[in-house]
């Protein structure tokens, strides 16, 4: 799984509650995280123990992209 926070829909309304946040210190932008199976099921069961707050992730179709990047260059 590619975690990349620049493409986030929700970010900077769900980051404070997100485990790449509190887990990562996503307070400035940085290279995507690359999370592998193992991983992501040990951030799952972290999350559902209530000691993490889960992914929060969102990612943005295509299309958002495209906008997105439209609207920043003009």
């Amino acid at each position: 799984m590619l975690i990349d926070c620049e493409t986030c829909v929700v970010r900077d309304v769900a980051c404070a509650d997100c485990v790449v946040t509190v887990l990562l210190d996503r307070s400035e932008s940085q290279a995507p995280v690359v999370l592998d199976d193992e991983e992501r099921a040990a951030i799952g069961v972290l999350a559902d123990s209530g000691l993490v707050p889960p992914l929060r992730l969102v990612p943005a179709t295509y299309d958002e992209r495209r906008a997105g990047g439209a609207a920043r260059a003009g």
